[in-house]
Order: C-alpha cells, then sequence, then structure tokens
C-alpha cells in the first residue's frame, strides 16, 4: 500500500480544467466525487459506461457491515468503521432507508463453534464492542425458524441492511447537484501529466485536471497501470450468484445471517432485503471475464438448497429471481491504495465486498491525500432526495411511497407498486436512467416477480426515444396485460 503522503495540489492559479477527476461512477467512485465536490474542489466524474452502477456495484447483497470480521488495524477495518458511521450520520438528510437488523454468525459444526470466540476477540479489536456470544439455545431463541443442529453463534446488533443503489445514487446525485459534472461513455484513453495538470483523453473527449483518482472497480489495474505506467496488483473477477425469494419469505429470519467467515469468503448469507425480499448468496467463484455475470441453473439449485438447510421454512417459498455479480479481487485480501504525490493521482483499488460499507470512509481517506490547496467546503450544500422504495423501514422524513401520494399517474409495474410518476423522475435530471438496467435501479420496475412480463409494454412506450437500447418486448404476438 502505497499511500503515506498527501498530495500536494499545490498553491498556483490552476488553468482551464477541473481540479479532481474521479475515473469510475460505482459506489465508491460516488462516494469520492460527493466528499471532494462538498470539500471545495471542482470535481468531474468519467464513467466507461453509459450508465452509473453498471460494474461491480450493480450486484449487492445491501448489508451495511459493522467491519467485525475485517483484518484488525488494517485500511478496510477503519473506512468501514468510518463509513458506516457516516452513513449513520447523514441517512436521515438523504432520506435513504436503514432496516436496523442486526446479524447472526451462525456456528453449524463443533470446529465452527470453536472460532466464535476469536471471532469475537477480532470484533472487539475492531471496535464492535456489542457483538456477543450465544448458545446454541439462545440463537434458538432469536431465530427460531432455524434449522436443527444449530451449535452457537455471535450476535452483531449493529449489521443492517441498506439499499444499496439508491445509497450509490444519493451519494453521486448531491456530487452533480453542488456542482460535479458527470461524462458517462468517457473510458479513459490515454492520460499525461505536464508538471502542473493532467491531460485525460477519454472516448467522449479531451479534458484538464490537476489530480485524478481511479475508482474502476473491475478495471482498476488496467486504468492504474495506464496512469501511473505500471499496475500494483491484478484484478482476478469473483462472482457471485443468489437467489431472491418472493416478499413473504422475509419473515423466516430476524437477523441477517451469516456463516462463520473464511480466509477467502465470507460465505453464504441469508437476509432480508431493503425491499421486502429475502436472498441467499453470494457464492464466490473465479473468473476469468470482468463483464459476464451470468446465473447457472446448478448453482442457483445449490443456492436454495442451502438456504433451505439454515431455514428449511424457504421450502414454501418461491423465488422470483436471481441474479449475479462481479466482485473486483486481488491477488491478495486487503485494498490495494497508491499514491503518487509528485504526479497528484491516487488509485483506490482491490474494493471487494465490503466497498458498499466502506465507501464514505474510502472517500474521507482520498480527501487526506488531496491535501495542500487551499479549498472552502460548501457552506450549505444542496440536500437532494431519492424516491423512497424501501418496505420495512420508516421513511426519515415521514414520507411513503409514491403509490399513496395523489396524482401519481398510475401505476406501471404492480409487483413492485412502481407509478408513471416515479419513472418519468427517473427519466429526468442530472442523473436521468439511460438503460432499462438504470431504470431498475432507480425504480425497482420489473424487479417483483413477474420479472417485467406485466409492466415491460407500458415502459417501453413511456420510455421511447429515451433508453439506448430501446425496450424489446420478448412477448410473441402480444403484449403483456392483453389477458
Amino acid at each position: 500500500m502505497q499511500c503515506s503522503h498527501g498530495l500536494g495540489m499545490g498553491q498556483s492559479e490552476r488553468g482551464p480544467g477541473f481540479d479532481v477527476a474521479v475515473i469510475g461512477a460505482g459506489v465508491v467512485g460516488a462516494a469520492v466525487a460527493r466528499r471532494l465536490q462538498l470539500d471545495g474542489y471542482a470535481v468531474v466524474v468519467l464513467e466507461a459506461a453509459s450508465e452509473v452502477l453498471d460494474g461491480a456495484s450493480k450486484g449487492n447483497s445491501g448489508i451495511l457491515h459493522t467491519g467485525f470480521d475485517a483484518p484488525p488495524d488494517s485500511l478496510e477495518a477503519k473506512c468501514v468503521a468510518e463509513g458506516r458511521a457516516e452513513f449513520l450520520a447523514i441517512h436521515r438528510d438523504l432520506d435513504l432507508p436503514l432496516v436496523e437488523t442486526g446479524a447472526m454468525v451462525l456456528a453449524w459444526s463443533e470446529a465452527e463453534a470453536a472460532a466464535l470466540p476469536g471471532l469475537l476477540e477480532q470484533a472487539h479489536a475492531n471496535g464492535v464492542m456489542d457483538a456477543v456470544l450465544l448458545s446454541d439455545s439462545e440463537v434458538r431463541r432469536l431465530e427460531p425458524q432455524l434449522a436443527e443442529g444449530v451449535r452457537g453463534g455471535m450476535r452483531v446488533p449493529g449489521e443492517h441492511v441498506i439499499d444499496p443503489w439508491s445509497t450509490a445514487h444519493a451519494y453521486l446525485l448531491q456530487a452533480l447537484v453542488n456542482g460535479a459534472e458527470l461524462r458517462r461513455r468517457a473510458a479513459l484513453q490515454a492520460a499525461a501529466f505536464d508538471g502542473s495538470s493532467w491531460r485525460l483523453q477519454t472516448t467522449a473527449g479531451s479534458l484538464r485536471a490537476d489530480a485524478v483518482i481511479a475508482c474502476a472497480g473491475l478495471f482498476g489495474d488496467r486504468v492504474e497501470a495506464l496512469l501511473f505506467g505500471d499496475a500494483s496488483f491484478t484484478i482476478r473477477p469473483r462472482k457471485g450468484q443468489f437467489v431472491v425469494y418472493d416478499k413473504p419469505a422475509a419473515s423466516l429470519a430476524r437477523h441477517i445471517l451469516l456463516p462463520v467467515p473464511t480466509a477467502t469468503t465470507k460465505g453464504i448469507v441469508v437476509c432480508r432485503t431493503a425491499w421486502g425480499n429475502l436472498l441467499v448468496g453470494p457464492t464466490a467463484e473465479e473468473q476469468e471475464s470482468r463483464s459476464e455475470a451470468a446465473t447457472d441453473r446448478a448453482t442457483l439449485e445449490a443456492l436454495i438448497e442451502k438456504g433451505r438447510a439454515i431455514l428449511p421454512g424457504l421450502a414454501a417459498e418461491e423465488v422470483t429471481a436471481s441474479y449475479a455479480g462481479l466482485r473486483p479481487a486481488t491477488e491478495r485480501k486487503e485494498y490495494r491504495i497508491r499514491a503518487d504525490r509528485d504526479r497528484r493521482l491516487v488509485s483506490v483499488g482491490g474494493i471487494r465486498s465490503t466497498g458498499l460499507s466502506a465507501a464514505l470512509g474510502l472517500a474521507r481517506h482520498v480527501a487526506t491525500l488531496l491535501d495542500g490547496r487551499a479549498v472552502t467546503p460548501l457552506a450549505e450544500p444542496v440536500i437532494p432526495r431519492l424516491p423512497w422504495l424501501a418496505e420495512g423501514a420508516a421513511s426519515s422524513s415521514g414520507g411513503a411511497r409514491d403509490w399513496t401520494r395523489p396524482g401519481h399517474g398510475g401505476i406501471v409495474c404492480h409487483c413492485e407498486l412502481v407509478t408513471r410518476r416515479e419513472v418519468e423522475q427517473a427519466l429526468g435530471g442530472p442523473l436521468a436512467a439511460t438503460t432499462l438496467a438504470g431504470l431498475k435501479r432507480r425504480t425497482r420496475a420489473t424487479m417483483g416477480r413477474c420479472q417485467g412480463f406485466n409492466c415491460l409494454a407500458p415502459l417501453a412506450r413511456l420510455t421511447e426515444g429515451r433508453l439506448e437500447p430501446p425496450i424489446a418486448l420478448p412477448f410473441a404476438g402480444r403484449e403483456p396485460g392483453d389477458g
């Protein structure tokens, strides 16, 4: 890790361009852009894809971690703790969902039970002092739907469930409404530092910036090599598949149910989502592709069996969706942060499954590497609010789902109760959806039990000429909803 020196921004007047270019509009890039824009820098965000959150950040379990199992005294432990603390401090202002579930680490064998005291010691070393060991009977009292055979557990009250997409969108939107610029389809092609500023050539044109922060996720090593001249790590994409159960299944689990973690993975998790479903996953599958995140039948069936082995009641519940995400793992477990003081350059890489929780903490860490320029934090920053999509969590503003308010224009997606007004709002503004996947992440349209069968046709009409590619209807001879 090369991050011991701050990046002197210099005191001379900068030329035309930006103070900072952030490469990558995933959750970490969004958090970094927000932090630096609020601190007073002029920020541009460069995203290679046509939509934000289109890489590792689109496939997430939505857990706000405490960092109880992070390596003690590591940058990961520090950033997770600080990121969680800042999220708890700002989520009410941004009206972001927080489902206070707590987590239960479950031991199903004598070996796993023997590992719990060490895990508790690690949690306490990381400042998670409310973690406690539980006997098998105490575990079953708190989680009565568990299968027989649990040998004990550890309860971590501070682990919670959040909305991973609204959270990242809110970070980026706050940067934009306070003056930052977002350039999509802007893949980095070339970069040169002339001693005072960077000239960046992208597929959307060229620009100048005094400093560059690379948050390129699954392509982090390639972007680092382009900027630094070499890469200090190699991305080894790790695929995680999930199955999602219909909303009645959520009543089976009160906590986030975690296995005893291993050296390589946090293992298969069973937990509720912010939208009222219950998910099981992820797997941890090494692969070469940085973009292919397909599911396969055999793995999904194994996940279903694993879920039933933990919660037998899942046998009576319906799986309504499945998905897979890629994590930007590297050859080492720790975060890979590299800084070059002389060239005002930072690379943020290897941010694996804790990226959602650590993003705000990572942003603060990156900000400490940009000292030297006299900037003035925004005195009264604009605080945006995104549509409330959660179920099972109260809105801090006292708000409710849009379908409960008058004038919403009708319900377009009945499974997820998405209104016409929500769709139209998602298609406008500085963070407008440009793809169907982006629209899904902003509204949850098509993500319910019918998986779009009944709402794709009205969505195609509403979004005509506004999404690329346009919505294609996979129905032969009729539109959904025709009877």
